[in-house]
């Protein structure tokens, strides 16, 4: 799952770069200023983080990013579920044009940046040089502890959302008592009255039809009488004259072939007038006045328009009203059953404090030993004698992230008592600190590539030389890309990428390159010695690189 590829265009000051990463640890150099970090950023930008038009190359319409991932088979799920094509290879790409806006990609098809931001969490564990200021937050302290744990305080979470929210239904039902029971009268009373009516949906719409249909049955009766009496005359019906046309061009159709298709249509005029007259027929048969039912429909009206403007709705929506006020009332009677309340807010406050205490036994169970492991790792970068502490207490109220209050305590040399972190420790025992809790947790997560941006600084020495070997021995298990000032540090490395800024006519370009032998030297002893390289500095790097693959060898222990 390790990162094999990135290509930049335009980007900021980078005008085309593509470049190929391996396994293993490889380290990212070059002189102060040249764009060591660009690489980084630009990852942060594939990976969903927050684009602006400042890093589009001044002169282009937009900057492109492309990152390529050994395509992991643990995301193939995520992929399918959200739509994308899991293939052997991972491919991001995001674009950034001048005015600011951006667009993603995951395997040629397009993606938001918060699904970038969710597979970035699964691919690469970025830890920057100011990483130490997050060992100041209690919540990145607590989660910290939490990862180390294999906890999760999710569920907690969950659970304290829904036992505050039972609390609260509780809380509103006691104080709203009064106010409920008055609401409640007011909506059986309201229901009472549309029960009595009991309105059926579609009802209004057939009522108003038969109510239309007897207002108007005389006239009806007196059309139907005489339309009968137009088809059935004997002389001057309708029937009667049809049969009479129809027989004299039948009479005839021997001379013109034409008027037996006329004889055959009015053939069937004549059957459709007789189907007509049989419907009349048994219409008037059926058909009455109907005025007591008449009455009904007339007294039936009046009830719904009455209530229609009582209520201020249209007779029709009666029905929809009725239905509304019987859930209301139903939510009432549920907000207002104290006991049934109290239960629910009873087993979710049990259902919490089982989980927090869970959380909390798992905390308490792996402090001692987050503690030893960064105590063992501070022995080699500068803090002989040093102790950490993870202290976890009883908090002083239950909370969303569990029942406890998680602390660091450092005690910078032999007999100290741990005191809390940022009171004790400087700038520089703090970087050194987060290297140690950097590289006691890199194997806590599920991403295949560590990069570390600058997180040496402060250090030099045979403390250089520590991290890099523990960088070194990270590599050996995932893809570890450091950015680094220190020789120390680089010259532990399996790969090495130097970065270089140029002046050219258009303004200032970066490039990036791996460098061997000789150019590493060289990279090497500018690192160790500055712009003059001397036969000093680059027997120095020659005997620093020589003595890299016993290193790696070794086993790190201190």
């Amino acid at each position: 799952m390790a990162l094999k590829r990135i290509t930049l265009r335009d980007f900021v000051i980078v005008p085309a770069l593509e470049l190929e990463l391996q396994p293993g640890f490889t380290a990212l150099t070059g002189e102060t200023g040249a764009g060591k970090s660009i690489l980084i950023d630009a990852l942060q930008l594939a990976l969903g983080a927050r684009a602006d038009a400042g890093v589009v190359r001044e002169g282009a319409a937009k900057a492109e990013i492309c990152a390529e991932f050994d395509g992991p088979a643990a995301l193939r799920p995520w992929l399918e579920e959200a739509g994308f094509d899991a293939e052997d290879t991972l491919l991001l790409r995001r674009s950034i044009d001048a005015q600011g806006k951006s667009r993603a990609w995951i395997n040629a098809t397009p993606a938001t940046a918060t699904q970038l931001r969710q597979l970035g969490e699964q691919l690469l564990d970025i830890h920057g040089q100011h990483a130490w200021q997050s060992l100041m937050r209690p919540d990145a302290v607590r989660g910290l502890l939490d990862a180390y744990a294999g906890a999760s305080a999710q569920e907690v979470a969950a659970l304290w959302t829904r036992w505050r929210a039972d609390v609260q239904a509780l809380e509103a039902a006691v104080a709203a008592q009064q106010s409920l029971h008055a609401e409640r009268e007011r909506l059986q009373w309201q229901i009472g009255e549309l029960e009595k009516l009991a309105p059926q949906e579609g009802e209004w719409e057939t009522l108003e039809a038969q109510h239309r249909r007897l207002s108007h049955a005389q006239a009806l009766i007196d059309a139907a009488g005489e339309a009968l009496a137009q088809l059935e005359h004997e002389d001057a019906g309708a029937q009667t004259q049809l049969a009479q046309a129809q027989a004299r061009l039948q009479h005839l159709a021997h001379l013109e072939p034409e008027f037996a298709n006329l004889a055959e249509i009015l053939a069937s005029c004549l059957a459709l007038a007789a189907d007509v007259q049989h419907s009349l027929q048994t219409y008037l048969g059926r058909t009455e006045l109907e005025p007591q039912r008449l009455a009904e429909l007339d007294e039936r009206l009046a009830q719904w328009l009455a209530l229609a403007r009582r209520y201020r709705r249209p007779p029709a929506e009666l029905p929809a009203l009725l239905q509304s006020w019987q859930h209301e009332l139903q939510r009432l009677d549920a907000a207002a059953d104290l006991a049934a309340l109290e239960a629910a807010e009873a087993r979710s406050a049990q259902a919490y404090r089982a989980a927090a205490q869970a959380l909390s036994a798992a905390r308490h169970e792996a402090a001692p030993r987050l503690s030893a492991a960064i105590t063992q790792a501070m022995q080699g970068l500068g803090m002989a004698g040093g102790v950490f502490e993870v202290r976890v207490q009883p908090a002083s109220q239950a909370t969303a992230h569990g029942i406890d209050e998680v602390e660091f305590l450092v005690a910078g040399h032999p007999g100290a008592t741990p005191r809390p972190l940022g009171k004790v420790a400087s700038g520089g025992e703090l970087s050194r600190i987060s290297l140690a809790i950097a590289v006691t947790t890199s194997a806590l997560g599920d991403a295949g590539t560590l990069i570390f941006d600058e997180v040496d600084a402060g250090v030099g020495g045979a403390v250089a030389q520590t991290v890099g070997r523990l960088m070194q021995q990270l590599g050996r298990e995932r893809q570890v890309l450091a950015v680094t000032h220190l020789a120390q540090v680089a010259a532990c490395a399996d790969h090495h990428l130097v970065v270089v800024k140029q002046r050219a006519a258009d303004g200032s370009h970066s490039t990036v390159a791996e460098v061997q032998g000789a150019a590493r030297e060289a990279e090497i002893a500018r690192m160790l010695g500055g712009a003059e390289l001397t036969e000093t500095t680059l027997a120095h790097a020659r005997e620093m690189l020589a003595a890299m693959p016993q290193a790696s060898a070794e086993k790190i222990s201190n």
